[in-house]
């Protein structure tokens, strides 16, 4: 058995979002597609630390963008995935699916087994 690199349910949802965003994929933007998708309030503190320990990782990579007036100098950080954190976001998309392709018809009355 060889072993996983798990991902936090929070940490797939940052890893997803940088997906959808992109080029554009710096910290508010993340955040406020988060808040926006999931109607799930993110902390900025929270983020950070999230992607953060994603780079640690390996599964992120990040840029500083050019320096602007309106952030007062500061530039933007912008994050990409990695080839490796495009891996283990394809594996934990498989697991998930295999989970729910096993589950036995009428076990979940909401979620009906379909054929396909």
């Amino acid at each position: 058995m060889t072993k996983r690199n798990n991902l936090g349910e929070f940490e797939e949802i940052v890893m997803l979002t940088i997906g959808v965003l992109g080029e554009e994929a710096y910290g508010l933007a993340i955040k406020m597609e988060i808040e926006k998708r999931l109607e799930r309030s993110v902390s900025m503190g929270a983020l950070h630390t999230g992607l953060y320990r994603l780079e640690e990782k390996g599964y992120l990579e990040s840029r500083l963008g050019e320096a602007t007036k309106v952030r007062g100098g500061k530039p933007k950080r912008f994050f990409r995935v990695t080839a490796s954190g495009q891996r283990v976001l394809k594996e934990a998309m498989e697991d998930r699916q295999k989970l729910w392709k096993d589950i036995p018809a009428g076990v979940f009355q909401l979620f009906p087994k379909t054929n396909g």
